[in-house]
C-alpha cells in the first residue's frame, strides 16, 4: 500500500507527516554542489570558475592555518592554485638570488605546497594560474627564470605597467591535452609575470609558448593513471569566457572536478 493511502483518511496531521518526509526524501537525493579550493581567492577568480558553474562552492584556503587547509581540501573537488607573489627561491635551489625576487610570501609556499601534497595524493584535479603553473613547476621539481627582463632579454613584453592591457601571442602545441581543450592553436592572453620556467619538471611537458619560446603552458608528460593538471602563465581569469584560451579552460577544469566528485560518491 503507497504511504498516499495510508494516510489519505487520517487527517491534516498526518498529512504534514507525510508531506515532511516527501522533503526529506527529495533532500536526500539532492546533489552536494561542486567544491573548488582556491589557494587565494579574489573576485576575478571566482567569476572565471562562476561562468563555469554557477553552483560552485569556492573555498578560500588561505583564511585557513595550513593544517585546517589541507582538511578542508579533503571535502573539495578540485585545487585551483591562484597568482600572486615570487616563489621562494630556494624551493628550487636559487636562494643566493633571493634579493632579486620582488615581493614574496613564505606562508603561501608552505601552503601552496601542503595543498599540491594533498592534491596529488588525492588524485584530484589541480588548475595553476601564474604563481600556480610555477609552483606545480617547481614541485616538481624545475626551477624558474628569477627576473625575464634581467636573464631572458626578449622582444615579448611579457609584464607591463598597465597589467590589466598587457598581452602577447602564445602558440599552442597540437599534440597536447590543451589544444584539445582549447581547439586554437594560437591567441593572444593577458601576462603579468616577471619570472617564468626555465627548467622545466621532468614529470611534465610544455603545451603552449610565447613567440620567444618561453614556457606558457604544461601539463603532465605522462598522464596515464594520474589526476588531471594544468597549468598556465597567462591569466585567464582577466580574459573574457569566449576567449579559447579562458572559458574553455575553466569549463573542462569544473567537468573534471565533476568526474572527480563523482568517483568520490560525493552525494546526499
Amino acid at each position: 500500500m503507497g504511504a498516499y493511502h495510508l494516510f489519505k483518511h487520517r487527517g491534516p496531521l498526518s498529512f504534514l507527516i507525510l508531506a515532511g518526509l516527501i522533503l526529506l526524501t527529495q533532500g536526500c537525493s539532492r546533489p552536494v554542489p561542486l567544491k573548488i579550493g582556491l589557494s587565494k581567492a579574489s573576485p576575478n577568480y571566482e567569476r572565471w570558475l562562476k561562468q563555469a558553474d554557477s553552483t560552485l562552492v569556492l573555498i578560500n584556503l588561505y583564511l585557513l592555518p595550513s593544517d585546517s587547509a589541507v582538511m578542508a581540501l579533503l571535502e573539495c573537488d578540485g585545487l585551483l592554485l591562484t597568482g600572486g607573489e615570487d616563489v621562494y627561491p630556494a624551493w628550487y635551489g636559487k636562494e643566493s638570488d633571493t634579493a632579486r625576487c620582488t615581493e614574496m610570501n613564505p606562508r603561501r609556499d608552505s601552503l601552496d605546497i601542503a595543498l599540491i601534497t594533498k592534491a596529488l595524493e588525492l588524485k584530484m584535479p589541480v588548475f595553476g594560474i601564474c604563481r600556480g603553473h610555477q609552483i606545480l613547476n617547481v614541485y616538481l621539481e624545475g626551477k624558474l627564470i628569477i627576473d625575464i627582463p634581467a636573464d631572458f632579454p626578449s622582444p615579448v613584453v611579457h609584464q607591463c605597467e598597465d597589467y590589466l592591457h598587457c598581452f602577447h601571442n602564445v602558440t599552442v602545441n597540437q599534440n597536447s591535452t590543451l589544444f584539445s581543450i582549447a581547439k586554437c592553436d594560437s591567441f593572444s592572453v593577458t601576462t603579468n609575470h616577471h619570472q617564468a620556467i626555465e627548467q622545466l619538471s621532468p614529470l611534465l611537458t610544455a603545451n603552449a609558448y610565447a613567440n620567444d619560446n618561453l614556457i606558457e603552458g604544461v601539463e603532465w608528460r605522462h598522464p596515464v593513471g594520474k589526476s588531471y593538471l594544468m597549468g598556465v602563465q597567462w591569466h585567464p581569469e582577466r580574459m573574457e569566457k569566449n576567449d579559447p584560451l579562458s572559458g574553455p579552460l575553466a569549463d573542462e577544469f569544473i567537468r573534471q572536478s565533476k568526474i572527480y566528485s563523482s568517483l568520490h560518491k560525493k552525494n546526499w
